[in-house]
């Protein structure tokens, strides 16, 4: 009989090889039960897929005949590759992006509480009109204007690590922004306006546009070596690639000192930006700690360039 491969499972078969693969690897233990819980499945359907699975892996697991568990071999290697965010979803929040039910984490995790996770009802219809390509018409509330009418064309949500935005042209201020979702009330598909080309994802240029940041232990600290390990860096420098349009919320989110002589010296700043002219031309910089931008007119008291909110190109 020939040898099952995995590119010929059926795609359900497939998600409880994942299952067993996933808990395996990071939580050392999988058994019948488990697949039997989490998928409905009969014990003896359990049975065929850990035995497909050691068919597939026959060196990445072994059985514990007294408890009855499936345990790692020492020589488990991985039969499916995860990311780094499906792995903590998973371990915080439990496997399965479509469980029915209560959603119980894997291993004891805690993450600092989110202020405003998006409401779902306005998170639905916005999502619902970037997998459509439709605009909307939204009633929002910024901080500039108080509360307007606005049409946008969103394609694209954005999470800061503080709060949630949607990506979208702008029809009233004909440009691309941020819009936070939680400003947003009464949103509302727009029906027989096509989107035309300059508001396509295609036309938005910041977001288009990558932008390699080169980021240093910042020089005040006095043992360097503990963030080059931290953040996996490789010859003392960590090199990230990010779109222009988010490059603000990274920097801000992770206190990167981006003045141009290192001249932040809170406690708070463990990563300096070297290689600082990479963010010329970049719009969403006002929250960048430390960032600069001269000019030859319209300056201020220390020749940093005195721009808006709206001309930095902030969340709206």
């Amino acid at each position: 009989m020939a040898k099952a491969k995995l590119e010929d499972i059926s795609q359900a078969q497939k998600e409880r090889l994942f299952h067993i693969d996933f808990k395996l690897r990071f939580l050392g233990t999988v058994s019948r039960a488990d697949l039997a819980n989490r998928f409905g499945v009969k014990a003896a359907a359990a049975t065929r897929d850990l035995s497909l699975y050691k068919e597939l892996a026959p060196d990445n697991l072994k059985y514990d005949t007294k408890a009855k568990i499936y345990n790692p071999s020492l020589e488990f290697t991985p039969l499916f590759s995860y990311s780094q965010n499906q792995v903590l979803a998973a371990l915080g929040q439990g496997l399965g992006d479509d469980y029915v039910g209560t959603h119980r984490p894997l291993v004891t995790a805690e993450s600092p509480t989110q202020l405003n996770p998006p409401q779902l009802d306005v998170l639905a219809t916005v999502s619902q009109a970037i997998h459509q390509k439709k605009a909307l018409h939204i009633q929002y509330r910024s901080l500039s204007s108080g509360l307007t009418s606005r049409e946008i064309s969103p394609f694209a949500l954005v999470d800061n690590g503080l709060r949630w935005h949607v990506r979208a042209f702008d029809r009233k201020r004909e440009r691309f922004t941020d819009f936070v979702i939680n400003r947003i009330t009464k949103p509302r598909l727009l029906k027989g306006k096509l989107l035309g080309n300059h508001e396509s994802k295609e036309a938005d240029i910041q977001w288009n546009r990558i932008v390699e940041m080169h980021l240093v232990p910042h020089p005040q600290l006095k043992h360097p070596e503990t963030i080059e390990q931290e953040y996996g860096m490789q010859k003392g420098i960590l090199k990230v690639q990010v779109r222009a349009a988010v490059a603000g919320y990274v920097l801000r989110r992770w206190n990167i000192d981006c003045s141009e002589n290192h001249e932040l010296n809170g406690a708070e700043y463990h990563l300096w930006l070297k290689n600082h002219q990479t963010l010329y031309g970049v719009e969403n910089l006002l929250i960048a700690p430390g960032f600069k931008r001269t000019t030859d007119t319209a300056t201020g008291s220390h020749g940093e360039a005195v721009l808006t909110t709206m001309e930095w190109g902030d969340v709206e």
